[in-house]
């Protein structure tokens, strides 16, 4: 079930949260369950899939290994799938129509989609999707947070086309485009709060005046952004250097743990510090946990 990684679920609602100025409630927290469980659902169905081929590579694995049985996986993933549905239903029809296609997004990359090249972008897809489903579910909008969404998807799709790499090594051009992608993705989190972010009582406008002097959410948000940028370039730079099988998964666990910063920092630039410490206060329990079990 890859419990580290767990912490990098609850920052997609919050931050989706933050991008449509809301503050978390009781519908966010809804959100934020569904989203665990189709996460976990995820990670069972993956295994339950995937049975066959770490029989050969990763015997290892608890399936292969006998730990765990095939059936008793798929029916986590089936229970996982229906626990998510029912959470999003009780947050609301708007948090639902989101929640069903991001739960079919999740079974159709597992099932099949991983092996194809619209494997990364079905991942990308699904973390875009699950940010989408914090705004909806808080207040039933999600206009404002389409571009936070695209933002965590493109770290997401560099993560995951990285990732394809990390049994076998041997690709210079994945974590060099993963850099890259870093770099935009920084370069847009230093960028000003679009206009969608405003608060309901005081919309932004384009005609106000530019700020002289760094407030300290900026402070913050640049603080938040350097660790996403550093924590997920490290790993990259390193494996288009070397592009073995150990550092180019040390640089997919970089990148996934860069994932927590990242949402963060969105919260941080739509104008949500309190949001975006929460988040960043996974950060330690999930490194916490990583040293028992692997996030990839």
């Amino acid at each position: 079930m890859r419990l580290p990684a767990l912490f990098t679920v609850p920052g997609d609602a919050l931050a989706g949260a933050a991008a449509v100025a809301a503050r978390p409630s009781s519908r966010t927290l809804l959100a934020i369950g569904a989203s665990l469980c189709l996460y976990e659902a995820g990670m069972a169905l993956n295994d339950w899939a995937d049975r066959d081929e770490d029989a050969a590579e990763r015997p290892h694995r608890p399936l292969p290994s006998g730990r765990i049985r095939p059936t008793a996986a798929l029916t986590a993933a089936c229970v996982g799938t229906v626990a998510g549905l029912a959470l999003a239903h009780r947050a609301g029809r708007p948090a639902l129509t989101v929640a069903a296609p991001l739960a079919a997004t999740v079974w159709a990359y597992d099932l099949g989609l991983k092996h194809t090249p619209a494997g990364p972008a079905a991942m990308a897809a699904a973390r875009g999707l699950d940010l989408l489903l914090g705004a909806e579910a808080t207040t039933g909008r999600i206009r404002p947070a389409l571009r936070p969404a695209a933002l965590l998807s493109g770290h997401t799709l560099a993560v995951t086309t990285v990732s394809r790499h990390e049994t076998h090594g041997g690709s210079t051009l994945a974590p060099l485009t993963a850099l890259a992608t870093t770099g935009a993705v920084t370069s847009r989190l230093l960028t000003h709060r679009h206009a969608g972010a405003a608060t309901a009582s005081a919309p932004a406008t384009r005609t106000a005046r530019p700020r002289t002097r760094p407030t300290a959410k900026d402070a913050l948000r640049a603080a938040l952004v350097a660790v996403y940028a550093t924590t997920a370039a490290r790993g990259y730079a390193h494996a288009a250097l070397n592009p073995s099988p150990p550092l180019t998964q040390r640089a997919v666990g970089g990148g996934i743990r860069a994932t927590i910063p990242l949402q963060a920092a969105l919260s941080a630039r739509s104008g949500t510090p309190v949001t975006a410490l929460l988040t960043a206060a996974l950060a330690p329990i999930a490194a916490t946990f990583a040293k028992k079990v692997s996030v990839t």
